[in-house]
């Protein structure tokens, strides 16, 4: 037998005869078996969808589409299977010898069947138990399949209905950190200007402090014009340094606190570029996951994107992103604690700055006053210096001409000893002789030369000292005049210029 074809329709199968024996008959073919196409239903009976229904102009479910009538071609001679049934109940014994011509099928086969009617009937059973077989396993198959195909729809509704209750809870944190963020930006905003308006008094008082220090700078210029004996580092100079130092000082504690102002807003506005940033990245993410929110199986512009899900470019966790919001929140808290304390700090160095110079201003008054009455004593004590330090160049200029005339008087002599030696260099040969002559001849022009380096070198200190003595005399001459103009730079120029505080109350309001 033949193997049949995918089961649908039974088996039509053709036997040939055997070899012909001299006779010119064709081979006879039995005639097919019906195919029981009304064993088989066009439809389904059980309840499906509309899209899993059988119906008969649907190609799955044609069974002519896919079965068709099978032919078998046998393998094996029928001759031989003469003397050889496939049963032992076939055989008879009393025909074996016999070899029946094959002229008619019918005849033959009559007389040597092949099969009893128990393998015919236990053919037709194994048929029937195959087909209910395959007919049970194609039903459990269908509903396996309509089952399966539910149970993947809902379980697919559940995904996207979970996946959109994250998406809200996501857009829940986001918009809470989101708050967060934009509320503190706005705080810090607020920290910032008030900073900005602290530094700015700040720098306005700095530049107020210009006017006492050029008016302290402009007495110790005014005091540099006296001469000699009255250029005096005295108590009022004292003073006056002491005021340019506390000034200068409170200027550099001015200026470094608004250096740290400037700092500390440089901090500040980092703070809040950070927070903008986050609150900008926030935004954006919060409008994509709206998007992704909003995002349903019947919105435009759905596609495919082909390995998204093996990509992962995540920099964060929620754990890591949540803390990176309150991290910048808690850094911009942090730097609006020291901007509050840097105002503080400002307000406390305008104070102390005011304080410390108000004091000073009225120590340099009182200096002042107690100078100008010494001035005034020792402006009658000046004449006796005087007369000695003419006296004293009257007695230098003598000792500078009596040098000059020592210097002088060394001339001839150094001519002498040179031109001993020049005439001394012409004698002949063995008579240019290095002798005791030589030797004195050289040593009186070291001598003469020794001497009158010493000389020049005291008639320079003697002119040195005239000079000094010059100077001295210039200034003792005028040292009546420089103390009537040392009384009325301290009386009228810088204590006309010291009657107020010029920077008091601009300073110590706030």
């Amino acid at each position: 037998m033949s193997q049949m074809e995918i089961m649908g329709h039974t088996q039509t199968a053709s036997y040939m005869t055997g070899p012909k024996l001299g006779g010119s008959g064709a081979p006879t073919f039995l005639p097919s078996i019906s195919t029981m196409q009304s064993s088989y239903k066009a439809y389904d009976t059980y309840p499906a969808p509309s899209p899993l229904r059988r119906s008969l102009t649907t190609l799955p479910w044609r069974p002519s589409t896919y079965y068709q009538t099978a032919k078998v071609n046998p393998s094996m001679a029928v001759t031989r299977s003469l003397p050889e049934p496939l049963s032992m109940q076939n055989q008879l014994s009393q025909l074996d010898a016999i070899k029946v011509p094959p002229v008619f099928a019918a005849a033959r086969n009559a007389l040597y069947t092949r099969y009893t009617p128990n393998d015919w009937s236990q053919s037709n059973n194994s048929n029937y138990m195959a087909s209910d077989r395959v007919r049970s396993s194609a039903e459990r198959l269908r509903l396996d399949t309509v089952r399966l195909c539910r149970e993947t729809d809902d379980k697919t509704k559940r995904t996207q209905t979970d996946v959109g209750k994250r998406l809200g809870e996501r857009i829940g944190d986001i918009q809470f950190w989101k708050t967060e963020v934009q509320h503190e930006t706005d705080q810090m905003i607020t920290e910032i200007n008030a900073l900005v308006e602290h530094k700015r008094v700040l720098e306005k008082a700095l530049q107020e402090t210009e006017n006492p220090l050029h008016i302290a700078q402009e007495c110790l210029y005014n005091r540099e014009k006296r001469q000699a004996i009255d250029l005096v580092h005295d108590h009022v100079e004292k003073e006056l340094i002491k005021e340019v130092d506390i000034i200068k000082r409170c200027q550099e504690k001015m200026r470094q606190t608004i250096e740290r102002a400037n700092m500390q807003l440089s901090l500040n506005r980092a703070a809040q570029h950070e927070l903008e940033k986050d609150t900008g990245d926030k935004f954006m993410a919060l409008n994509l996951d709206t998007n992704c929110h909003g995002m349903k199986n019947t919105s435009r512009g759905m596609a495919f994107h082909n390995g998204i899900e093996r990509i992962d470019n995540t920099v964060s966790v929620p754990e890591t992103w949540a803390k990176f919001s309150n991290d910048n929140i808690q850094r911009s808290q942090s730097e609006r604690a020291a901007s509050k304390q840097m105002r503080n700090e400002i307000e406390s160095v305008l104070t102390q700055c005011s304080n410390e110079m108000w004091q000073q201003w009225n120590a340099v008054n009182n200096a002042f006053t107690q100078r100008i009455q010494e001035s005034t004593e020792a402006r009658n004590r000046l004449q006796t210096h005087l007369s000695k330090v003419l006296q004293e160049i009257f007695d230098m200029e003598k000792n500078i001409e009596l040098l000059k005339k020592a210097i002088s008087d060394k001339t001839a002599p150094m001519q002498v000893a040179q031109t001993r030696l020049e005439t001394r260099t012409h004698r002949p040969n063995v008579e240019l002789c290095r002798d005791p002559v030589q030797h004195r001849l050289v040593e009186e022009v070291y001598e003469i030369t020794e001497t009158v380096e010493q000389l020049q070198a005291k008639l320079r200190q003697a002119e040195n000292a005239l000079q000094h003595l010059l100077r001295t005399k210039a200034t003792l001459e005028q040292d009546l005049s420089v103390k009537n103009n040392s009384l009325f730079i301290d009386r009228e120029k810088c204590m006309g210029m010291r009657k107020t505080f010029p920077m008091t109350p601009r300073i110590a309001s706030y």
